[in-house]
């Protein structure tokens, strides 16, 4: 499509994937009318900030607002419209439906669409569910709830439903706001993804500040109390002012379902590398659209920031006749355990076998620094290799220092499909202060050989 083409572009969501399509294809082409709705009154902000910004509460949370409302209406041209729920998308009218919060109906028709409705917590069914002292954490008014909740009820006691990074990244937030925390889980496995060692240190980090863990336990209901609540498990009860529920998120697909569009991994919208749906003038980009996995090559669900952000413009591209393809995603993630950096990226053993790889893998234990450098901590490092093809699948790694940015070197390797005898051949920086002659992960990557 010509730039200077009139046409109507309309977006559902206001966050990282449609915004930055919106404020892109503005840029793109100045004719075009652009249109988003946001059912919340919050848009472009920083979720993955609010563990953080929870833990201190002299920090207004609305410093992780990135762009108000305002900067994109004035100095975008973009028409924003806060407080406006899409309800029903009717792909032969190409039209959209829904109501504003005061209840009124609305209809806006479109050229071209982008669902970018995120994704939302998993709500257990759980009886007392529905109790005032049980918050999730998804969006930016749950965490103003959060945390004039624990200033306003002077909360002492948390118990966290699930253990994923939320849940993690929260047990330091609390502690920090001086709140005991208990962590439940069904399963008894406490980090299934991960390898038992790495999984084993985080346990242990917690233990350490004090975090109490109670896995394979399942919470029978949630009862009111004078203090908060008491969360009823098995075979014991935790009393609590406050419980998070993090038990894990789910795409926001219902619409694109309703309307016809095929659904794909994970229940999230399916998507090609261009971001279009199964209807040619539907896209879909953010937490609720699947992805193609950069190591396996099949189709996943990782809802991700940067791929939100990256997809929307690619769909802002797309519209416009740019021909941008997304070649996927590795899964790459990091999150802090109170002292603990955690990151992994592409596959796990398991995974790489469902995949169709013969996987092997190896651990190694390294130093963040040089060999008789002050400060030196441990780094843990766990690397999955493919006997058949030599090919590097993924790295997992913990430690104090040294983890969070180290990932990223395993994160370009997997994305140009590299072996593991090729990493191994990478030509990393050294330094004392920042680590061994040997990289952790060239270490990882030279043991590895051995074993493949």
């Amino acid at each position: 499509m010509k730039k200077e083409q009139v046409m109507t572009f309309l977006v559902i969501g206001g966050d990282a994937a449609g915004m930055s399509a919106a404020s892109k294809l503005k840029r793109m082409n100045k004719n075009a009318t652009v249109t988003v709705l946001e059912m919340t009154e919050d848009v472009s902000y920083s979720a993955c900030g609010m563990p953080y910004n929870i833990a201190d509460p002299d920090r207004d949370m609305d410093l992780l607002v990135v762009r108000t409302a305002d900067v994109f209406r004035q100095k975008n041209q973009i028409n924003l419209l806060t407080g406006h729920r899409a309800e029903k998308v009717s792909p032969k009218e190409k039209k959209v439906f829904g109501t504003t919060l005061s209840g009124q109906s609305f209809e806006f028709a479109y050229d071209k669409l982008l669902i970018a409705t995120g994704a939302r917590p998993v709500m257990p069914n759980i009886p007392g569910i529905d109790l005032d002292c049980v918050l999730p954490l998804k969006n930016l008014s749950q965490g103003r709830l959060i945390k004039s909740f624990i200033s306003e009820k002077k909360v002492k006691k948390a118990v966290i439903i699930g253990m994923g990074y939320i849940a993690l990244e929260m047990c330091e937030a609390f502690g920090k706001r001086g709140v005991a925390v208990s962590m439940v889980k069904p399963g008894e496995t406490f980090l299934p993804w991960m390898q038992a060692d790495l999984s084993q240190m985080i346990q242990d980090e917690l233990v350490q500040n004090k975090v109490a863990l109670y896995a394979g336990k399942t919470v029978e209901c949630i009862e009111s109390s004078q203090i908060g609540a008491r969360v009823v498990l098995d075979d014991l009860t935790l009393d609590a002012d406050i419980v998070l529920v993090a038990a894990g998120v789910v795409p926001c697909s219902e619409l694109a379902e309703d309307a016809g569009l095929e659904l794909g991994a994970g229940g999230a919208i399916a998507v090609d590398r261009m971001l279009k749906t199964s209807d040619p003038d539907i896209y879909a980009a953010g937490d609720c659209a699947d992805a193609y996995h950069v190591v396996s090559g099949e189709k996943c669900w990782i809802p991700l920031a940067l791929r939100a952000n990256r997809a929307g413009w690619a769909v802002a591209d797309n519209i416009c006749g740019v021909k941008t393809e997304l070649k996927g995603v590795a899964g790459t993630s990091v999150f802090k355990v109170f002292d603990l950096q955690v990151a992994r990226t592409g596959l796990t053993v398991q995974e790489a076998n469902t995949a169709g790889f013969s996987p092997v893998e190896n651990m190694i234990t390294a130093r963040s620094r040089a060999h008789g450098h002050p400060g030196s901590t441990p780094i843990l490092v766990n690397m999955v290799g493919d006997k058949a093809s030599g090919r590097l699948l993924g790295v997992q790694m913990t430690g104090t220092e040294g983890v969070a940015h180290r990932i990223n070197a395993a994160a370009v390797a997997l994305q140009t499909s590299m072996t593991v005898s090729e990493f191994f051949q990478s030509d990393l920086a050294y330094a004392p202060p920042f680590g061994p002659v040997w990289d952790p992960l060239l270490t990882a990557a030279g043991q590895l050989l051995k074993k493949m």
